[in-house]
């Protein structure tokens, strides 16, 4: 319950701009770095692998720490925790910037990331708690939901403005200001609040995770250049799915676990989480190879790398309102359909090498990636959501959240681990050995279209059906605020 009488028109709005600031940091924070790697590459001495790393280290850690992060909030207070992901997100961005080399510019990165953590599934719960009435807070989600599609799509333009003119250090350094702003007018604005029953704390369940999510990073990105029977390598890979066995284990005998594995029952559900995985595995590998290969192939100033992806970004922000009005009316099959077709089709330009060559059918590749992953971030959640029960909505939410960052972290270390592995063949030019991992990117986009016509019915549900209530959805809109108590 708020600690504070309710919140006027405008103090509602405050908290919402507080709570949109926390997901743009968090969001233009990972896309804007894409287009700084071949700076950091070079002013590092990193090789292909430190690349991913500082991608990866933070999108690992906020994957296995969203569903904790949402759990305290709801336990310890919501601003409490909101506030401390502020200061540590702000703190890990100061300390990327001051890095002085490769190993420590990671370890700041999971400071980022802990704070990230922090920041999306405790100001959705806020939000869920200021804006009470149905359509104000379908509103407000609507206002979250853009601000998070914008971010992404900027990040890219702005990395590359900011590089350009100020170095790479300057994409950490943008953090700074916003993030004192946030947190100082999160401690005027946003109410304090906390969840009547909260959940139980699920340490075991936790390290579980974060030991699969790891060590499988970990295999893949190693594995081609220390040898996939080195022991440090062969040891993770083993590690991971051990882990997956006893966490599946674990959480059946608890009766609050932090992964309720019930929600895998539904078809509609686990289909969905799949392509989650699958559309933001196109997300992150696309952007990681495409940034090497239009400054380190093409020879591109950052700036113009960053105007080369436009037709990219600007279809993801045209699309996503798009496929919600479309998942409102039609359900999500054929919004899911539409986008798998996308991604499939820029995938196969860029696989068959001819868009390497010439910029028509390269920026052709890039508006159909733009469709595919504009058009599936809502249709997902919805496709999620519809075959569950209300109160399994908040924990299978958060799964498909969690499967979301997942996925693009894998889609850096898998479609990363083959372009090592195939420039490690002597005389095998980067053009060359790219094509393998656009061909995974295509595959990717077919087995959403497969998946879809697997898992998804064919019509809408009809108007006032049981289904839960269709809300322009984000990565983090679905990482609902108050995670419901699951029972045995």
């Amino acid at each position: 319950m708020s600690t504070q009488a309710e919140l006027t028109r405008r103090g509602r709005h405050l908290v919402l701009a507080v709570c949109c600031t926390s997901v743009f940091l968090s969001n233009l924070n990972n896309t804007v770095l894409n287009v700084a790697l071949p700076a950091m590459q070079r002013d590092l001495g990193s090789p292909l692998s430190g690349l991913q790393w500082t991608i990866d280290a933070y999108l690992i850690v906020l994957a296995a720490l969203l569903m904790l992060a949402g759990s305290a909030g709801d336990r310890l207070g919501r601003r409490r925790v909101f506030r401390t992901g502020l200061a540590l997100f702000t703190l890990g961005s100061l300390l990327c910037g001051l890095a002085p080399g490769l190993g420590w510019l990671i370890a700041f990165r999971t400071v980022q990331a802990a704070g990230a953590s922090m920041l999306n599934p405790v100001a959705m719960s806020i939000l869920t708690n200021t804006f009470t009435g149905p359509r104000e807070r379908a509103r407000a989600i609507g206002v979250w939901g853009a601000v998070m599609g914008v971010s992404m799509a900027v990040g890219p333009m702005v990395g590359g403005v900011l590089v350009q003119g100020l170095g790479w250090r300057s994409i950490f350094w943008l953090n700074l200001p916003i993030g004192l702003a946030a947190f100082v007018c999160a401690a005027r604005f946003v109410p304090e609040s906390r969840a009547p029953r909260p959940r139980r704390m699920d340490p075991v369940g936790q390290a579980m995770v974060t030991v699969l999510l790891g060590c499988l990073t970990y295999a893949i990105i190693e594995g081609p250049g220390t040898g996939w029977t080195a022991p440090r390598t062969l040891a993770c890979a083993l590690a991971a799915p051990a882990a997956l066995l006893a966490l599946v284990r674990y959480e059946r005998r608890r009766t609050e676990p932090l992964v309720d594995l019930r929600v895998f029952r539904s078809a509609g559900f686990s289909g969905a989480s799949v392509t989650a995985v699958c559309s933001f595995f196109v997300l992150g590998g696309f952007l990681f190879l495409n940034t090497l290969y239009l400054q380190n192939v093409r020879g591109l100033s950052a700036m113009t790398a960053g105007l080369y992806l436009l037709p990219m970004a600007v279809m993801n922000i045209v699309t996503s309102p798009l496929s919600g009005r479309l998942t409102a009316t039609r359900g999500p099959r054929l919004p899911l359909l539409l986008a798998g077709a996308a991604t499939t089709a820029g995938g196969a330009l860029l696989a068959t090498g001819g868009a390497l060559t010439t910029d028509t059918l390269l920026f052709t590749a890039y508006v159909l990636i733009g469709v595919g992953v504009g058009l599936a971030n809502t249709p997902v959640t919805d496709a999620a959501m519809s075959g569950l029960p209300r109160e399994q909505a908040g924990v299978a939410a958060a799964i498909v959240a969690t499967s979301r960052q997942f996925g693009q972290a894998l889609g850096v270390a898998v479609l990363g681990a083959v372009l090592t592995a195939n420039l490690h063949r002597s005389g095998t030019p980067f053009t060359r050995a790219v094509l393998p991992g656009y061909w995974i990117v295509t595959g990717c986009g077919l087995a959403m279209v497969v998946l879809t016509l697997a898992t998804t019915r064919r019509t809408a549900p009809a108007a006032g059906a049981a289904a839960p209530a269709r809300q322009p959805s984000a990565p983090e809109v679905a990482e609902v605020a108050k995670m419901p108590e699951p029972r045995a």
